[in-house]
């Protein structure tokens, strides 16, 4: 008699920190698919987009196709999109322009590499 396979519980925490750096569309639509899935995989998952460079557009209301799917993620507590204080200066953007829900932190990469240093998982936004 075979037995069915069964999935081996996860020992560590789902934590990942996606980090966004491109206003490419592709690229923003495929973070948004990956929390889709990260968070349907598992609802414990705790999932941090991390913005800088140009990556922000996807939560400016102005700018982002697709700023209802950012509406949608935000509504899952274990979702947050943040982005980078010195890069919202460098582009002359007021955080203000943000979607409401959306943080800053003071930098980005430190927010990613404190991240790590959490044992997140990292994953580099691209196509």
């Amino acid at each position: 008699m075979l037995s069915p396979a069964v999935a081996p519980a996860q020992d560590h925490p789902y934590r990942v920190v996606f980090d966004l750096t491109s206003r490419d569309t592709l690229e923003q639509r495929a973070v948004l698919r990956w929390i889709k899935e990260v968070t349907t995989a598992s609802n414990t998952a705790q999932v941090e987009v991390v913005m800088y460079a140009k990556g922000f557009d996807l939560v400016m209301p102005e700018r982002s196709a697709y700023i209802a799917e950012v509406k949608e993620a935000l509504k899952n507590p274990n979702v947050a999109f943040r982005v980078c204080a010195i890069a919202l200066r460098n582009n002359g953007v007021d955080k203000s322009q943000l979607l409401a829900g959306v943080q800053t932190v003071p930098d980005g990469i430190y927010e990613i590499v404190s991240k790590q240093q959490d044992n997140w998982g990292y994953i580099k936004v691209m196509h």
